[in-house]
């Protein structure tokens, strides 16, 4: 993922900063608690797509 397009993305939901976690291949909205799938490359900033993000996750 370019760390410029990283920069400009913002959560759809809460419009807060996303991060991006290489392994799993998400845009991680700590503040939205979801997890965006990045498939191909292309981030799918869709709410209907996104995972709920467990406590675990969150570090909490």
């Amino acid at each position: 993922m370019d760390t410029r397009l990283l920069e400009l993305l913002v959560c759809p939901v809460t419009k807060g900063p996303l991060d991006y976690d290489r392994e799993k291949q998400e845009l991680l909205s700590r503040s939205a608690r979801l997890a965006y799938p990045v498939r191909d490359g292309i981030p799918v900033l869709l709410e209907n797509e996104a995972r709920t993000l467990s406590d675990e996750e969150l570090g909490l």
